[in-house]
């Protein structure tokens, strides 16, 4: 491989492009009036008085005006488990590849996983990554390290650029999630991204298998992704469309209009109900569109690491 296409490669990969968002939305967030959350990435942590002074960064301390002391790898105790939702209807909307973390709720998913995964290893955190779909479809064990991440990273960039049969792959994350509770032991954080759509389980199937992470002592964030423009607010043009279930194959040929009031009524019914059930459960229920950028993935996400410490 020439040194050009080299280049052009590393820019494109999802490695370099959520390094790159993460970096931007940290020059906004310093600007911003957040100024006592604290998000520091380097291996640093606020003094705390009492404390020995033998490990504080006086050089640091010099550039800030603040007490920070170094932080080491024995001090991580955080340990987070990715769950991506990749059954057939995580590939709506089917757009075109020009952006590809703006194609499709997979996509999108991806993108928000890496940009939540440079944050855990800058911070030296824990993290695994797991797809789900009928089954648990891949599991990787949960470390810190330097390989680790550049493996994960890789695999990422494969699942977007995979040409596997996408179609009839059904969801069933609730079995998944019960699963996957009972195979993390040490207590853990999930950072779970689905659509919340399935064939094969209700809303309360999916609540028992929350619950059952708390009851195993998880942590949970819970991302509903989704496309507001099309399954939320039911926006097509008038006409008849055809619409084809992607993971049962089924059809239905409608109007839009002449459903859109009962769909949208039924959709937030649906959704409240979980995230009134979520809120019980001390569970983060973030609702992140596919049309939005990464700022409604890292807030939630900064703000939940900081009750963890």
């Amino acid at each position: 491989m020439s040194e050009e296409l080299r280049d052009k490669s590393l820019y494109n990969s999802i490695d370099f492009k959520t390094t790159q968002i993460v970096e931007g939305f940290m020059t906004g967030f310093h600007k911003s009036p957040f100024h006592g959350f604290s998000v520091e990435f380097a291996e640093h942590r606020l003094y705390n008085t009492g404390e020995s002074t033998k490990h504080i960064d006086w050089r640091l301390y010099a550039r800030t005006d603040k007490l920070f002391v170094k932080r080491f790898e024995e001090e991580t105790n955080l340990r987070a488990m990715f769950v991506i939702d990749s059954s057939s209807s995580m590939f709506f909307p089917y757009n075109n590849d020009s952006k590809p973390e703006e194609s499709s709720k997979f996509s999108f998913s991806i993108y928000a996983c890496g940009v939540i995964m440079q944050i855990l290893y800058k911070q030296r955190d824990a993290f695994g990554l797991s797809f789900v779909s009928e089954n648990i479809d891949y599991i990787s064990p949960i470390k810190t390290n330097l390989a680790h991440k550049q493996y994960l990273f890789t695999l990422l960039e494969n699942k977007i650029k995979s040409k596997e049969e996408k179609l009839s792959k059904i969801t069933c994350i609730d079995k998944a999630l019960h699963s996957l509770s009972e195979q993390i032991h040490r207590r853990s954080l999930f950072i779970v991204f689905t659509d919340l759509f399935s064939d094969s389980f209700s809303a309360e199937e999916l609540i028992d298998s929350l619950r059952h992470l708390r009851h195993n002592k998880h942590e949970v964030i819970l991302f509903h992704v989704f496309d507001s423009k099309k399954e939320v607010n039911f926006d097509y043009k008038m006409g008849y469309y055809r619409f084809i279930d992607v993971e049962s194959g089924s059809e239905l040929k409608i109007n839009p209009d002449e459903i859109r009031n009962q769909y949208c009524e039924i959709t937030k019914s649906r959704l409240d109900f979980i995230k009134s059930e979520c809120n019980k459960m001390r569970i983060d229920f973030v609702q992140a569109d596919i049309n939005k950028g990464f700022d409604q993935i890292l807030f939630p996400f900064l703000i939940k690491r900081s009750k963890l410490k």
